[in-house]
């Protein structure tokens, strides 16, 4: 269906790779892949622009995460089908899990499913993926490493008509702990807008996998959206790994000493 997993076990919709990376780092992308396997490459009713375009990925998300995990030595897990099949950054119970309607494009194949189809999605690609976490954080846990998790994700320039502005956004909720300093590294550049709960915000829904795996589990956690348009090539996919990877290190070394601190105490 997808390429195959480097973890043994897990479904051919996800993907993990360096699952024995030692950086403190776990990198994950709900949204990596515009692959329709057989037969949801006809049965969506969409056209072949849609499957190309940002409603069935996030473009450039998985060159910056694939950067960071081979720049940090961390472990990364992503999806290998489209989001539009089933959107990993979603609870089971939200009713835009599988969409009907994305932005202003309707996906016609989607209406009506029986449960019987739903339940089979949810077994090829959600669970598969929440559980390929899962079994990385616990085993790191097992193993005493310090971890943070980090999602990877892109957004249009442009969204129901409204402009946005930002060449990055950093969403997070109440743990700030990677917000901030990551924040306070990209504006001190002078020359990005960055946006602080831009062009989303927890509140919008779509904070699912790092609430789940990151604050949930008391880790260190942060969602970073790259605008698209900053990642139509592997070079630009590179120039941001490689401005993330330091800026997320140095935060890390901070967050995890204080960490060690409160665990010492």
């Amino acid at each position: 269906m997808g390429a195959d997993p480097q973890s043994g076990g897990m479904s051919r919709a996800v993907a993990v790779e360096n699952a024995e990376g030692r950086s403190p780092f776990v990198f994950v992308c709900d949204h990596a892949s515009n692959f329709f396997p057989p037969p949801y490459d006809q049965s969506l009713a969409i056209t072949e622009a849609d499957k190309s375009a940002h409603i069935a990925w996030d473009p450039g998300a998985l060159g910056v995460a694939k950067g960071l995990s081979q720049s940090l030595d961390a472990p990364l897990v992503y999806t290998t089908v489209s989001r539009l099949i089933i959107d990993c950054n979603r609870e089971e119970s939200r009713e835009d899990l599988i969409p009907c309607l994305s932005e202003t494009t309707e996906i016609a194949g989607n209406r009506d499913l029986p449960a019987s189809e739903k339940a089979f999605r949810v077994d090829l690609v959600h669970r598969p993926f929440h559980e390929a976490i899962d079994k990385l954080l616990n085993q790191r846990k097992e193993e005493g490493l310090p971890t943070a998790v980090v999602s990877i994700h892109s957004f249009t320039p442009v969204y129901k008509g409204r402009s946005r502005p930002w060449e990055i956004g950093l969403i997070s909720d109440t743990d700030r702990r990677l917000a901030d300093p990551v924040l306070a590294a990209l504006i001190s550049r002078g020359d990005l807008s960055v946006g602080d709960n831009e062009p989303y915000a927890p509140s919008d829904g779509v904070y699912y996998t790092i609430r789940r795996h990151g604050e949930d589990r008391g880790l260190p956690c942060l969602m970073i959206e790259i605008r698209n348009d900053e990642l139509k090539s592997a070079a630009e996919e590179e120039r941001w790994s490689g401005m993330l990877g330091p800026m997320l290190e140095k935060a890390a070394q901070v967050v995890m000493r204080d960490v060690q601190g409160e665990a010492d105490a």
